[in-house]
């Protein structure tokens, strides 16, 4: 039986997202939903290939320098590009990686491709609701020792709550329930531009999901009381680039909990 909350007809946050990306699990709501936003701010496809490549760069740093070995990946969205679990795994073979999403066609895509690349690693999916981290965590622990340091990951998806003192409130609590020497990786569209604010106006008229955009000194209040890491809240085009950044309306940051 087909679930009932898969609306076809209707533009979804993960499938606009999979279209931007280049990906081939959209239909023709979803696109035409892209297309509108990309009509008047372009920049958007470029923003979702870099958010990915922002994901790369900040796994590739906490597996292969620092050496942590457990994620979790809250707000999946469908599989595209490099995964977390691929990236890790590669680094630290035995890492142990557990998604969250709540999304049934994102839950059917990550059974099938979310598994592990190594003998040794664990590639989990937990089908929750991030507006409840304590059930969130109390999954999670079956699959992550809480005991041992993780890497929390937030990648674009906070900006689907509306109310910022929730977005706050979610973070804190899920970062209450993993031990000192974790991390907390978190990026978000921002209102840095008058075009992604038109972008973000489109995408309500199509009937999709609002995506509520912040300022960046807002998203740094996420990280009160974590030790931000070099170079701090950037465009994440300028976390630790590879070459020359474009500047973009996302902004990110890295931090440990002390």
């Amino acid at each position: 039986m087909t679930d009932p909350r898969l609306q076809f007809d209707v533009p979804h946050a993960a499938r606009i997202w999979n279209y931007w990306m280049g990906g081939k699990d959209n239909y023709a709501a979803d696109r035409t939903a892209g297309d509108a936003v990309a009509e008047v701010y372009p920049d958007i496809v470029t923003m979702a290939a870099q958010s990915r490549q922002f994901l790369i760069r900040t796994v590739t740093h906490l597996a292969g320098d620092v050496g942590v070995d457990q994620y979790l990946d809250i707000g999946t969205g469908l599989p595209t590009m490099e995964n977390t679990h691929e990236v890790a795994q590669r680094l630290v073979p035995g890492s142990r990686i557990v998604y969250v999403d709540n999304d049934p066609l994102v839950l059917v895509h990550a059974r099938a491709l979310l598994v592990n690349t190594t003998p040794e690693g664990v590639t989990w999916y937990l089908d929750a609701d991030y507006h409840r981290p304590e059930v969130i965590m109390a999954d999670a622990r079956n699959v992550l020792n809480l005991n041992r340091p993780v890497s929390v990951m937030f990648m674009g998806v906070l900006g689907y709550v509306g109310d910022f003192d929730e977005v706050r409130s979610i973070v804190s609590r899920v970062m209450e329930a993993v031990p000192s020497g974790s991390y907390l990786t978190m990026w978000d569209g921002t209102d840095t531009g008058a075009a992604v604010a038109e972008g973000a106006d489109k995408l309500i008229e199509t009937g999709a999901a609002p995506y509520h955009l912040r300022s960046p000194a807002q998203l740094l209040e996420c990280f009160e009381g974590l030790e931000v890491l070099e170079p701090g809240m950037v465009p994440i085009t300028e976390w630790r680039p590879k070459g020359t950044p474009t500047p973009i309306d996302a902004y990110g940051a890295v931090a440990r909990k002390p």
